[in-house]
Parts: structure tokens; C-alpha cells; sequence
């Protein structure tokens, strides 16, 4: 009468997903997952709770997502729309709000917020499309949309719209490029992510040089040599996510 079908056949999906991009979910049946992963639970209710909003029932939809966000951490609005095969790994402080959209096979890593800015009504959350990875942490707040198949590194806040196929990193959240590589799909190698802060104060440092080398022809001085630029992280190393 709600669509009980359609539920359990999302939440079948959502499962599977658990199942194929959680490795700790690798061998586990599908009813232990369904019994003891967090973020299948709060799917599950926001399945239930979402398909009694759209059928006009008051307030039980609200008190479920209540419920839900008590025993889970997860919040997830009843209104909001989510599609087939969403992955939510451990799920602590994940926040979906009314107006969100997200696709299929969207992964989510804990602390990530889908929220809204200001007061205005409408439409005022994020669209997230098919085939996104938002890693933990992250924010993504607004009317915005994120492109199909993109990455949103770890604590990233984007208030703008990521195109398909990128990668995002940042305070505010701007795009980079991983190697030139397409990035997409459910890759949790957070450790080979570029550092645009050592790459822009390694462009100063060279044009620094530059000057430097300027300034010596002009007064028959020496050069003196390049400065080095460390990136603040290590990018050296196997992918952890076993790529």
C-alpha cells in the first residue's frame, strides 16, 4: 500500500552495495549486514519513512527519521531523494537534508553533510549524481550539484557546482586532477590527492627564482639555488584502497 516492494528491493540493493564496497563486509552474509551495519539501518528506515511521506502520511515519516538518527547517527529526511545502491560507511554524523537528491551507487563516508545555506525554501540542498564518493567529513551545502562519477576529498567544503569525472579537495572545495586519471566510483584512496597548497607555494618559489636570477645578472652577483618545496603530506606509496 506504500510500496513495500519497491522498499525491499532498495534495501536489497543497498546490501549489496554494503557488501561489494565495505571490506569488512567481504564473506559476511547479507543478513548480518542487514542486522548489525549502522548505515543499512537508517537506509532501511529512511526507505520506510520516505515511501509513507510520499503515500501523505503526517508526522510518522518525521518520528521514524527521529528514531533512526537516535539509534544510528545518521540523519536522513524523509523527503529527500535517494537512489538504488547508496553505501554509507559507519555513518556517524552523516546528515542528508529535505531537499537532497542522490543518485545510484553513491558512496558516503562518516561526518559528511549534505545541508542547505541560509533560510530560503525550495529547492536549497545539494544533487549529488550517480556514482560519487564523498569522503569523511566533507560538506556540501547548497543548491549545488555534484557531477557524475566525482570524488570530494576528506573535510572538503564545496558550495559550487563540481563537474563530472573530477576531483575535489579544499576550504573552499575547488577541482585538481589526480595524475590526469579519470576519477570514479567508490576509490577511498584519500593519501594520493594532490596538495594544491605545495603546488601554489612551489610556483612562488620559482618565480621567486626567477627574480633572484634576474636581480644577480643585473648586479654581477651569484644565484643563489632553488628553494625546496615539500608537499605537506607524502603521496609516495601503494593505494590503500587497493588500486
Amino acid at each position: 500500500m506504500v510500496g513495500f516492494a519497491r522498499v525491499a528491493k532498495e534495501v536489497r540493493r543497498d546490501v549489496l552495495a554494503a557488501r561489494d564496497r565495505d571490506p569488512a563486509a567481504r564473506g559476511v552474509a547479507p543478513v548480518e549486514i542487514l542486522a548489525t551495519w549502522p548505515g543499512i539501518h537508517a537506509l532501511l528506515a529512511y526507505r520506510f519513512a520516505h515511501a509513507l511521506h510520499t503515500s501523505g502520511v503526517p508526522m510518522l515519516p518525521r518520528l521514524i527519521s527521529m528514531f533512526t538518527r537516535a539509534l544510528t547517527g545518521i540523519e536522513i529526511h524523509p523527503a529527500a531523494t535517494i537512489g538504488a545502491g547508496l553505501f554509507i560507511d559507519h555513518g556517524a554524523g552523516v546528515v542528508i537534508g529535505e531537499t537532497a537528491e542522490i543518485g545510484t551507487n553513491v558512496t558516503l563516508y562518516q561526518g559528511v553533510t549534505l545541508g542547505g545555506t541560509g533560510f530560503a525554501t525550495g529547492k536549497r540542498h545539494p544533487t549529488v549524481q550517480d556514482n560519487v564518493t564523498i569522503g569523511s567529513g566533507a560538506k556540501l551545502l547548497g543548491p549545488i550539484t555534484i557531477g557524475h562519477g566525482a570524488k570530494i576529498g576528506a573535510n572538503s567544503v564545496v558550495i559550487t557546482d563540481v563537474p563530472p569525472n573530477s576531483t575535489v579537495v579544499g576550504n573552499p572545495g575547488h577541482p585538481v586532477r589526480v595524475d590526469g586519471r579519470r576519477v570514479e566510483g567508490p576509490d577511498a584512496d584519500w593519501i594520493h590527492l594532490p596538495d594544491p597548497i605545495a603546488e601554489a607555494i612551489q610556483a612562488l618559489s620559482g618565480r621567486i627564482v626567477t627574480l633572484e636570477r634576474m636581480l644577480a645578472e643585473i648586479s654581477d652577483g651569484e644565484t643563489p639555488p632553488p628553494a625546496e618545496v615539500r608537499p605537506l603530506r607524502s603521496v609516495r606509496g601503494p593505494n590503500p584502497a587497493g588500486g
